[in-house]
């Protein structure tokens, strides 16, 4: 069976439209109750963002989970990866997150944690999806599932995200936090405080409709402005969901997912606990592939998405692997990606090799890479256009064995990315832009 409504990351879109509606947000939390109550008493956690849509989303889940006879846990507004380690913790069947991750606040979507902290197996997704169609059959009153409130899960997930970070003291060192308006603005500034280290936070008054707004691991110009006018040690920007982490050095210079990715891999391959290779996909810098392949790590492509990094992790039982935008793995600390834990982690390889983050990265030469968004004014199959293949063939060809080219639509934005990697930089953007306008043509 194909997949009607879930993506690759759950269900996501713009808010009043499509599937992002009451209604049918409803009808999604009785269909999953439904699945899981067959396996007996369930209990299923839900958590959010700081959108102003996630308060009606969770009414609604939880409306529906109540008639499936299924008992809800509210966390409120907690991470991503915070809502996967509790839903274990707590011996859930299952958790829900209600975000759009990195998306506007017009935007929010619903995506599913297993018992085990992992996404959802496509099967239990299919299984979900069969009972969206029929009509909603509500318990009997006294087998209504039950809601409850845990008051203590920021706590609780604070204490999880120190416990990583391997004794990190981050006394005498100045962090600036961009929590992106979003999931982490209060939860972050602790971690890092509790650790010992002086924080100045941004990005953590949400107001409901600021999230990912000019800030946040999207838009890092403003924490680069306070890392050098507060003479910080180095910058930490968080997403909205708080599953992606970006990073500032001292001198104000972006530290981006490949980057961090190359720091955690390789300090953990010096201490013997890399177990294997490292996961990148179809947009991870050529530098970082050929960083790692210098010190004998080998280094996978997946597709573009967090799920199909986990895939190629399990399929070769391999603990990390990563995305450009931020979206870390780092399987030995946590089941899915984590901002928070994620940054420990660079933080703790800085520590252990008394070298700084602007060090790190010069150890890494970045290949020049040029990507581009074109919007898709329209739900074509841009892949399968005989003018944009054209194009893509003659930019290979004009790259020959100098580069790379990617053409992909988004899985989460109504966007087609176009990518261009070259040893050249003005060659990059050159032909980034006779590509994408060739896309763009195709979508008018």
């Amino acid at each position: 069976m194909s997949r009607k409504y879930f993506g690759t990351d759950g269900i996501r879109g713009r808010v009043g439209e499509g599937a992002i509606t009451p209604e049918f947000v409803m009808r999604l939390g009785w269909a999953a109750g439904k699945v899981f109550a067959k396996r007996g008493v369930s209990r299923i956690l839900i958590g959010k963002d700081t959108r102003i849509s996630g308060y009606m989303f969770e009414s609604a889940l939880e409306a529906g989970l109540s008639a499936a006879g299924v008992d809800i846990g509210l966390l409120g507004p907690i991470p991503t990866p915070g809502i996967a380690y509790l839903t274990r913790t707590f011996r859930a069947d299952a958790g829900i997150v209600i975000s759009a991750s990195h998306n506007p606040y017009y935007d929010n979507g619903i995506k599913f944690f297993s018992a085990d902290g992992t996404k959802l197996p496509d099967e239990v997704e299919l299984e979900i999806e069969s009972y969206l169609d029929q009509p909603i059959e509500c318990v009997e009153s006294d087998k209504l599932g039950k809601a409850v409130r845990i008051n203590d899960a920021a706590g609780r997930y604070i204490e999880f995200c120190k416990g990583t970070a391997n004794s990190l003291n981050l006394r005498g060192l100045k962090l600036v936090l961009d929590c992106s308006n979003g999931a982490t603005y209060q939860i972050a500034p602790s971690v890092f405080s509790e650790l010992g280290a002086t924080v100045t936070t941004i990005g953590n008054t949400p107001d409901g409709l600021n999230i990912n707004k000019d800030c946040g691991s999207t838009s890092p110009e403003k924490l680069r402005d306070v890392v050098l006018e507060q003479k910080a040690d180095l910058g930490i920007a968080f997403d909205g969901d708080g599953d992606r982490v970006m990073m500032v050095d001292h001198t104000g210079e972006l530290v981006d997912g490949d980057q961090l990715l190359y720091i955690v891999a390789s300090h953990a391959a010096e201490q013997g606990r890399l177990n294997g290779g490292v996961v990148g996909t179809q947009m991870s810098n050529l530098g970082l592939e050929l960083a790692l392949k210098e010190q004998g790590i080998d280094f996978v492509r997946a597709k573009v998405g967090d799920r199909y990094v986990m895939q190629k992790l399990v399929e070769h039982n391999w603990r990390f692997g990563g995305e450009s935008s931020g979206h870390l793995l780092c399987l030995d600390a946590n089941t899915t990606g984590d901002g928070i834990v994620s940054a420990l982690q660079v933080l703790v390889a800085l520590r252990d090799t008394g070298v700084g983050l602007r060090e790190w990265t010069e150890r890494m030469s970045k290949m020049p890479q040029t990507m581009i968004n074109v919007r898709r004014q329209r739900d074509l199959d841009v892949m399968a256009d005989e003018r944009v293949q054209q194009a893509l063939t003659a930019t290979e060809k004009k790259l020959g064995d100098r580069g790379r080219v990617l053409l992909r639509p988004s899985g989460t934005e109504p966007l087609v990315r176009v990518m261009v990697e070259a040893d050249d930089p003005a060659v990059t953007q050159l032909l980034a832009q006779e590509l994408a306008e060739e896309v763009s043509k195709v979508l008018a």
